[in-house]
């Protein structure tokens, strides 16, 4: 990807106010919320298809149970829009309100969920601490062997990506926004520190801001800009059990195993199920590794102890997707302070889908120029300034 000094040199030229890289959730979320808020002359930029990145190939999780104020004030405002989402922006994602269920199988981990449930608690999530009977109650998966407590939220929940796309998708496009799918960056132009205009296989964009929201490639559109964006790409799989029943399956939390990262919640007449392979490396494969040899059968193995009726269930397929993730898996969401017109919403390390109504509102507010509805100083990306390391403790991303 390249950088220059000024855009000549193409065969077409076009101008904007706004350009968004990425037409995932993020970038629609942004741009939907720039254009109620009355600003004019919006491109939206993608590469593919819309969500054909990370949003295309999430698990639909959406809660508020972080470990510090930030986060759970980006799911809680998030979480709210979602329960609105079918008058604004409009249509029906199918927001299941079932909550979360983390199990915990050590001490430590439930004393710093305690911690943690007590500052949600203080912010308004109805979180709390509860009995391993409770949680078998809740889940009847759950073997409560080992395990010493549990956290649950009723508020919380999942929610279908392809849909709330194509919600933010049709009401950006009412609005004026033009989207344009499969049209690659191939650079940005810069003038006395400033963007100036966001070179493509299509031609040239002049434009007066450009926001970076382009997940797992955000690092490339920083690079071009001289804004150091530290996200790399990792490969995370999932999981559908074939349709179970009659009877239908209980409807079940998504319920996260919490020492292992596996993980599942219902999907139409089935389960889908996750983990996290620690032993993944870095990278853009997006290859599904279904069979009893590879991540499918690392599930199996792990899920045996803790919902064991899970790892003899028919699988009916899978995808790989990728997370955007950065040294201490929190987002980057700020301005430049060196380009002051290239705004970024990105590395959100698996919760891009789950805070992208907040954050749509927040980068609005950025632009603008008017205090955010949510302070996210301390998610900019100027934090990795002295080099890619985390800066105070990492939020705790299992999904």
């Amino acid at each position: 990807m390249s950088r220059s000094a000024t855009g000549t040199g193409t065969t077409t030229s076009t101008g904007a106010d706004v350009v968004v890289v990425g037409g995932g959730v993020i970038g629609l979320s942004i741009a939907f919320h720039l254009a109620e808020a009355g600003v004019r002359n919006i491109v939206v930029v993608e590469r593919g298809e819309l969500g054909s990145g990370s949003s295309g190939k999430p698990i639909g999780g959406v809660r508020a149970q972080f470990s510090d104020p930030v986060n759970i004030e980006l799911g809680l405002r998030s979480l709210r829009a979602f329960a609105d989402f079918g008058r604004r922006p409009g249509g029906d994602i199918r927001f299941e309100r079932v909550g979360y269920l983390f199990l915990l199988s050590d001490a430590a981990d439930v004393a710093a969920f305690t911690e943690s449930v007590a500052t949600q608690n203080a912010l308004g999530v109805p979180s709390r601490v509860i009995s391993p009977a409770r949680a078998r109650e809740l889940c009847p998966y759950v073997r409560t062997d080992g395990l010493v407590a549990a956290v649950h939220s009723p508020d919380d929940g999942h929610a279908r990506p392809g849909l709330v796309i194509q919600g933010y998708a049709r009401a950006a496009a009412r609005a004026g926004v033009r989207i344009l799918t499969h049209t690659a960056v191939t650079g940005v132009d810069l003038d006395g520190g400033h963007v100036t205009a966001v070179r493509t296989d299509r031609g040239v964009i002049r434009c007066a801001t450009l926001v970076c929201a382009a997940g797992a490639w955000s690092a490339g559109i920083g690079d071009a800009a001289g804004v150091h964006l530290p996200v790399r790409p990792l490969r995370r799989q999932i999981a559908l059990a074939r349709p179970l029943g009659p009877p239908a399956p209980p409807r079940i939390p998504f319920t996260i195993d919490f020492s292992s990262t596996a993980y599942f919640h219902n999907s139409d007449d089935g389960l889908l199920f996750g983990l996290a392979d620690p032993a993944q490396e870095e990278g853009f494969d997006t290859t599904w590794t279904g069979g009893p040899e590879g991540w499918l059968g690392l599930f199996r193995d792990v899920v045996r102890r803790r919902a064991p009726d899970l790892a003899e269930m028919e699988i009916a397929g899978g995808w790989a997707g990728l997370y955007e993730v950065t040294p201490d898996r929190n987002a980057l969401i700020g301005r430049s302070g060196t380009v002051p017109n290239f705004l970024y919403a990105t590395g959100f390390s698996g919760h891009g889908f789950l805070q992208a109504p907040a954050v749509g509102e927040v980068v609005r507010d950025l632009y603008l120029g008017r205090e955010p509805v949510v302070d996210v100083a301390a998610l900019s990306a100027e934090r990795f300034a002295g080099g890619d390391r985390a800066v105070g403790r990492p939020e705790v991303h299992v999904v």
